[in-house]
């Protein structure tokens, strides 16, 4: 069945990766994006580039463009530009933006697919269980090294989790690299390493086009032995009973 679907953030190395299987696959993507100059790279993915910014357009601008949509995919950031106001307004504020925007979609919401990071949660309590202690070493270091990034990405997937109008799946990726993928990977309640390339990141996000299953529930993905496929059955299968 081709879907009708929606990146925000379409630019980045990820979404890129992800429009070229969904356009393979037969879907129709709209890339949104906030420099036009950016159009040709996403033409060359066989998506058609629509132009709105996080920070400057509406609510009701997103809401327009995801009306009539089966998913968006929610793969934007700051990037670590601008300090912390910046990544604040875009991580946060303008997640927030687009999960209000869904909710005002008239008649049926689109499904939204939302990439995350690992390891966000409550530093005042205790780690996870199944955290070993280079994990617990890992989480130190990169809360440091981000703090802001990983605060306001928290922030935005407590909002997110507490919405009821409009199903959402989480994924969660652990350290990116731009290595070929393997095509492998391990998933669900995961270590914090190894890293993970963006072909792999993009090839679950692409899986979960088609897995209503999926809705609920937030899957880490860290680099892993695995192919994708098995471990995204996996994980989905694990979570969805530990939710119920």
């Amino acid at each position: 069945m081709s879907l009708k679907i929606v990146i925000v953030g379409g630019h980045g190395n990820v979404s890129l990766r992800l429009a070229r299987l969904l356009v393979a696959a037969k879907h129709t993507v709209i890339s949104l994006i906030r420099n036009p100059d950016q159009e040709g790279d996403i033409e060359d993915t066989g998506a058609t580039p629509q132009v709105l910014s996080l920070e400057d357009s509406s609510t009701l601008d997103f809401a327009k463009a995801f009306e009539g949509k089966d998913i968006v995919y929610w793969s934007a950031g700051a990037g670590g530009k601008g300090g912390e106001e910046r990544t604040k307004k875009v991580d946060y504020e303008g997640a927030i933006k687009v999960f209000d925007a869904i909710e005002a979609v008239q008649g049926p919401k689109p499904r939204l697919i939302y990439v995350s990071a690992i390891d966000l949660r409550d530093r005042n309590s205790p780690p996870p269980a199944h955290y070993n202690e280079a994990d617990i070493v890992l989480s130190e270091r990169v809360h440091k090294v981000i703090p802001a990034y990983m605060h306001w990405k928290y922030e935005a997937e407590k909002v997110l989790v507490a919405r009821t109008t409009f199903s959402w799946t989480s994924l969660r990726p652990g350290g990116l690299t731009n290595d070929t993928g393997t095509g492998k990977a391990a998933l669900g309640k995961t270590h914090l390493s190894p890293t993970v390339s963006r072909d792999d990141v993009a090839k679950v996000l692409f899986l979960l086009a088609t897995r209503q299953d999926a809705n609920g529930i937030g899957i880490d993905i860290v680099g892993g032995e695995n192919p994708v496929e098995d471990e995204l059955d996996s994980a989905i299968k694990q979570l969805q009973t530990e939710a119920a």
